[in-house]
């Protein structure tokens, strides 16, 4: 059941439920449907189909089957008089979840008539009346709340109407609070610039937030806010809906990442495959591109060669006016399929040349532009990866090493790239550190729920096999293995 629940697929803790030997035999299809509120066919496609991505039926469902809420990759907070709770006339149809107030947000998400909403919970905007009891220990918050309330001066039962899916920011000023409840009562007449700005902020704190985070904490904000994209564009304005999409692409390329860091690859191309989508609908040729970048980077993590090397081609098209920092990191991926393919070092040298001239003559772009993330220090990373595709590990050892003295990485990305780095020191011939500097992964790759450093580092054990004796192999297999 554990292993069912760290796969992040609802289909698979139903099944493992269904199946699981405490039970005198098998729980049917039909018995299981009837206490989650679907018939047998839907809970058939969910077992079996890629993960629900629904967070308002993953938090009724996990309520409905008492899953331990430390179990799961949400947080659901025991309910002592569930139903004696309302937040709009209708009772609230399963627990909340509140994030870790580590987790800069205290978003607050809650299904209200099947629909997601997620709702402030800070020293600065308080919890509405009626929520302080969903939270297990919360008598903190709900004496904040007699206190001062700040949402007061608008009805809160507005914000909350009809159950729209919401995404709400800590110290927001109550002009912006009931200019967003306006939006979600009325989106046609109130949804406008303001607020996709307001979804925008929610969007680059979830990529600032991800790399010291990791994706197990960022992924919940990031569903949230992609159904409130969804359910809001379909009655906004034709003029604020290409704009709200043009948003929605960014998310959905960026939950796509999220769910590659996981090893999800079903659920990522899903939302790589909305966010062409989107960007398609809302007229942003960069995004195109730059989504056909992802999927090259995504071929890669599947050792797809030949496919990675013809969507970083298509990606690298002059259709798409890509910035030039996406066209360099464009350029080098096109090297790294080269190198994988076996082409000439002269011409995998020479395509990474052209992506440092590229990278050296790029504009200052703004910060939420695409690809500035990609600096020199990427650029060098990346440069490692290559040289060791190309066969030569010992250059890409340099490298790695050269980047990660400086500290400039986030957290998550240390424990990735040692993990790529202790594969260069495999392949050179030294076990002993590149068994060291794994172990140092190893840690970073638990913390934050990486499940593609674990994988790399997998691959790194393989090629540590035959020195498996030695006293810091047999550790890292431990610390990897626990």
């Amino acid at each position: 059941m554990r292993e069912a629940l760290a796969s992040w697929h609802m289909g698979h803790v139903f099944y493992a439920y269904r199946t699981h030997p405490w039970h005198d035999r098998v729980v049917s299809q039909e018995a299981m449907a009837g206490w989650l509120d679907l018939n047998q066919a839907q809970l058939s496609r969910i077992e079996s189909g890629k993960p629900p991505h629904d967070l308002g039926k993953l938090m009724r469902w996990a309520h409905s089957l008492k899953i331990p809420a430390d179990l799961l990759w949400f947080k659901l907070p025991e309910c002592r008089d569930e139903a004696s709770i309302e937040v709009t006339s209708a009772p609230v149809q399963a627990a909340a979840m509140m994030l870790e107030a580590s987790q800069a947000g205290g978003l607050l998400p809650v299904v209200v008539n099947g629909r997601t909403v997620l709702v402030p919970v800070d020293a600065e905007t308080i919890l509405p009346s009626g929520l302080g009891s969903l939270i297990g220990s919360s008598a903190d918050v709900s004496a904040q709340a007699a206190e001062r309330d700040p949402m007061s001066p608008f009805n809160r039962r507005d914000f909350l109407k009809n159950g729209v899916a919401a995404v709400a920011l800590p110290g927001l000023g109550l002009d912006e609070l009931q200019h967003v409840a306006a939006a979600l009562d009325d989106a046609h007449r109130y949804l406008d610039g303001p607020v996709v700005d307001y979804f925008r902020r929610v969007l680059g704190k979830a990529k600032r937030d991800d790399g010291a985070l990791g994706p197990k904490k960022t992924l919940p904000v990031m569903l949230g806010l992609l159904g409130a994209v969804e359910a809001q564009a379909r009655d906004v304005k034709l003029s604020v809906r290409r704009e709200l999409l043009a948003l929605g692409a960014d998310g959905a390329e960026f939950a796509g990442w999220l769910y590659r860091d996981i090893q999800q690859p079903q659920a990522a191309v899903f939302w790589y495959d909305r966010a062409m989508e989107w960007a398609q609908e809302a007229d942003s040729a960069p995004m195109q591109g730059y989504v056909l970048l992802k999927k090259s980077q995504m071929a890669y993590d599947e050792r797809d060669a030949l496919r990675m090397l013809t969507l970083a081609q298509a990606a690298g098209h002059d259709r798409w006016h890509l910035p030039a920092r996406v066209r360099a990191e464009v350029t080098q991926q096109e090297a790294l399929g080269r190198a994988m393919l076996g082409d000439p070092l002269d011409v995998v040298r020479g395509q990474l040349a052209d992506a440092e001239a590229l990278l050296t003559n790029a504009p200052e772009d703004h910060p939420d532009a695409l690809g500035t993330y990609f600096n020199g220090h990427t650029r060098l990373l990346r440069d490692a990866i290559t040289y060791t595709e190309a066969g030569k590990p010992s250059l890409a050892v340099e490298l790695f090493s050269d980047v990660m003295s400086t500290g400039m990485l986030s957290h998550r990305d240390t424990g990735f790239f040692n993990a790529r780095r202790a594969a260069a020191l495999a392949l050179s011939g030294e076990p002993d550190e590149a068994a060291k500097v794994g172990k140092a992964s190893v840690a970073v790759a638990h913390e934050v729920k990486s499940e593609r450093t674990v994988r790399v580092l997998g691959e790194v054990l393989l090629t540590l096999d035959r020195w498996r004796s030695r006293p810091a192999v047999r550790e890292f297999r431990e610390s990897l293995t626990a």
